[in-house]
């Protein structure tokens, strides 16, 4: 009979081939979704015990968090109402400014601090110090191109001073924010942004944590999760609708990152307790892998 003891060797006995196949690997984790927002911290002290555990068995873990409830919430605070155009944050001057205080400074310290009371060693760097973007045109309703102001596609990531920071033994925790030519910052999609850092690291994995359970194939349905998906079938799901909405830009980020030297890239449900050690270090997983086919 199988003791409680005994059960908890055989989960590290599991653990253990992923530990050393992934020593010394680079992994990207997005840290995004609801459980950022909740007032209880036991979801983000969870994530962050997670992370931190990948670094302590000597994965090269690199954070980019987004923040969009927070910029609302500053927003509000401010008396600036929020306008989106296409599911995009139109973002004027006075917005821009919020945003870079909210993301650079508010989310990225409370990332940091989590990070730092679970023995990890993270490092908050602005985006600003990394990132670099062009203007990003959104679109209206019926998809003709509208400005939405700064809002950036990041274009160059200066993968130098994240691979010191690493190579130093920091944790790097970066925002998605991006500056263009002129020194101008600009609003970057969360996703995109981890997405366009993993591909420039040539990431091994690379996460998204959000508030899903992952890809579903009837949104209606947690039980129809596509637990494993090849970039050749993307496409059809699209026509399908499968993946819609805010699983669009996800997902697109997800197959450039493959295209570009990723080896595989989740998404994950954070709310779901330690998530992330679930994916990496156990046989099953429990979320969606996409993968080249």
């Amino acid at each position: 009979m199988s003791t409680p003891a005994a059960q908890k060797a055989e989960v590290l006995l599991e653990a253990l081939p992923y530990i050393h196949k992934f020593r010394g690997s680079t992994f990207v984790v997005k840290y995004g979704g609801s459980f950022m927002d909740d007032p209880n911290p036991e979801g983000r002290d969870r994530v962050a015990t997670d992370i931190a555990f990948l670094a302590a068995v000597g994965i090269q873990v690199v954070v980019v968090h987004g923040g969009g409830k927070a910029i609302t919430r500053a927003m509000d605070k401010a008396g600036i109402k929020s306008e989106f155009r296409g599911g995009m944050r139109v973002t004027d001057a006075a917005t821009v400014k919020i945003v870079e205080e909210t993301l650079n400074v508010e989310i990225n310290g409370q990332i940091c601090d989590s990070l730092k009371a679970r023995g990890a060693n993270p490092l908050g760097m602005p985006g600003n110090h990394v990132n670099l973007c062009e203007k990003l045109l959104g679109a209206d309703d019926e998809g003709k191109p509208v400005d939405i102001g700064f809002v950036g596609d990041i274009k160059f990531v200066k993968t130098k001073l994240i691979k010191k920071a690493l190579a130093d033994g920091f944790l790097p925790v970066v925002s998605p924010i991006a500056l263009d030519a002129d020194d101008q910052a600009y609003n970057t999609n969360a996703d995109v942004a981890a997405a366009a850092i993993a591909h420039s690291l040539r990431a091994r994995r690379l996460i998204f944590m959000s508030d899903v359970p992952g890809l579903l194939a009837d949104a209606k349905d947690p039980s129809s999760l596509i637990t494993t998906l090849k970039v050749s079938e993307v496409d059809e799901l699209k026509r399908k609708g499968v993946v819609a909405g805010g699983m669009i830009p996800k997902v697109d980020s997800a197959v450039k990152a493959l295209q570009e030297g990723v080896r595989r890239v989740h998404f994950i449900d954070g709310r779901v307790p330690h998530a992330l050690l679930l994916e990496v270090f156990t046989d099953k997983g429990i979320g969606t892998e996409i993968v080249h086919g």
